[in-house]
């Protein structure tokens, strides 16, 4: 049994091990179906916190996760009877409105920087939820609502603060270590812990939405109108088709709450003047209930934040067109969504700025749709169910999937899988940055990247 004693006096945070109390509470994430139970949990406030954490991992020898902030949907921030370094407690947002960027620190969620930009009127792509963490979405990418004016999290990042396994500190930008930089646009937590993220932020003086809902029958006519409206829409307009369980809301009609109904929501950087005229062709086909308002960007951020505690899986794929045949299957599999749950059977939009930028490691990103089941449940019982819908959902849209998909929207579905989310090159071209900074494969629990084998040199008796 390893002995904590020398972390525990090492750091300036906490260390919780299994009979301390307070260890499930810190050890519990979003997804309650991820069970594994690391032997200690070191809180740590500081960077030093972090490199004496690390170092004192090699030097016992244990498996080491990441814990940012935020889901950890697929468990990759915690590790077997191994070490979690928590990042929670390293959270701070500093905005500096002139140059218009934001320091933030490597445990925060979007929460915290959707809040602290708001206040100058500003804004950066995060999560679709306040509730994310940013490091672990930046660094894999980084998919929200402002992403076709503003392009990925990771698209509006200017350095990165990292602990490396050896222990060494470094920034990455596109002048110090820029092969690592180019490597923290989309390949995850592989290459050390990050501790502090410098954005990019730009005027968002002004936002709207709205949200549509349709009884489940109605939902292909629905999606198809959405599918036609973002084929010519302003980069300013986002959102997805969300078939879900109606909410207990006021605005869902009664004979819709607990039932399977599709809605379209439309997100809009700009005022609801401009959105009015934009979504009459979704209002013009009588959907049963519409919001159509102005609203802070934080607020429709925190609206829509997902419930922790329920069993989750996810899926992905990038889909290179979507005719008529595809949404009526897209449709068709939201009847073997679970129902009623949180779960959600969403098809987002890209384009925009998305596809404009090609020059980091994500695949595939000029593809205008991504399908995406979020499977939300209690009972064990219904995992089998939940997680065949998933899959079939995927498989039924196979005939216009590029093969490509993004890795922060998929658990373990096998290295294949994380290959094609790169694609050959750029995973070859990741494999050679992990074995320049993380030789040993250190950071291995988010989709991993093996550390390239080294070149076989000549010398004598080679040939």
């Amino acid at each position: 049994m390893t002995d904590f004693s020398a972390l525990r006096g090492a750091i300036g945070g906490t260390v919780l091990t299994r009979d301390d109390d307070g260890f499930e509470a810190a050890r519990a994430v979003f997804n309650s179906a991820i069970e594994i139970s690391p032997a200690a949990i070191a809180r740590c406030v500081t960077t030093e916190d972090v490199k004496q954490a690390l170092g004192f991992v090699r030097r016992s020898g244990l498996p080491v996760a990441v814990r940012s902030g935020g889901h950890s949907v697929a468990g990759a921030s915690l590790v077997q009877d191994g070490v979690v370094i928590d990042m929670r407690g390293m959270d701070s947002v500093t905005v500096a409105p002139d140059a218009r960027t934001a320091v933030v620190g490597g445990g925060a969620t979007w929460a915290a920087v959707d809040r602290a930009t708001q206040a100058y009127g500003m804004a950066t792509t995060g999560g679709r939820v306040s509730t994310t963490g940013v490091a672990g979405l930046t660094l894999g990418g980084g998919s929200g609502w402002l992403e076709r004016k503003f392009g990925l999290a990771c698209d509006n990042l200017l350095s990165v603060d990292l602990v490396l396994a050896d222990g060494r500190t470094v920034t990455a930008s596109e002048t110090d270590h820029p092969e690592l930089f180019w490597a923290l646009h989309g390949g995850g937590g592989n290459f050390g812990v990050a501790t502090s993220f410098t954005f990019r932020l730009h005027p968002l003086p002004e936002f709207s939405f709205a949200l549509l809902l349709w009884p489940y029958d109605q939902g292909e006519a629905a999606t198809t109108r959405f599918r036609d409206l973002v084929a010519g829409a302003p980069d300013e307009v986002g959102g997805g088709v969300l078939y879900m369980t109606g909410p207990p809301a006021e605005f869902v009609p009664p004979g819709m709450v607990g039932r399977l109904c599709c809605g379209v929501l439309v997100t809009y950087a700009g005022p609801v003047a401009g959105l009015r005229e934009l979504v009459a062709p979704l209002t013009d086909i009588g959907p049963a209930s519409t919001v159509l308002s102005d609203i802070p960007y934080t607020e429709l951020q925190c609206m829509l934040d997902d419930p922790p505690g329920y069993r989750n899986y996810w899926s992905a794929e990038y889909l290179a067109e979507l005719p008529d045949e595809a949404v009526r299957r897209f449709c068709a599999g939201a009847h073997h969504m679970l129902c009623p749950s949180p779960s959600q059977h969403v098809l987002v939009p890209w384009g925009g700025a998305v596809a404009r930028e090609t020059e980091w490691p994500m695949r595939h990103r000029d593809m205008p749709w991504v399908v995406h089941p979020f499977g939300m449940w209690e009972d064990p019982a219904d995992d089998e169910r939940a997680r065949r819908w998933a899959r079939d959902l995927r498989d039924a849209l196979q005939p216009w999937s590029t093969g490509a998909v993004y890795l922060n929207f998929i658990g373990d579905e096998g290295r294949e899988r994380v290959v094609a989310g790169f694609g050959a090159a750029n995973y070859a071209r990741l494999g050679h940055v992990k074995a320049e900074y993380d030789p040993d494969n250190v950071f291995n629990r988010w989709h991993n990247i093996v550390p390239a084998e080294p070149p076989v040199r000549s010398g004598p008796g080679r040939r």
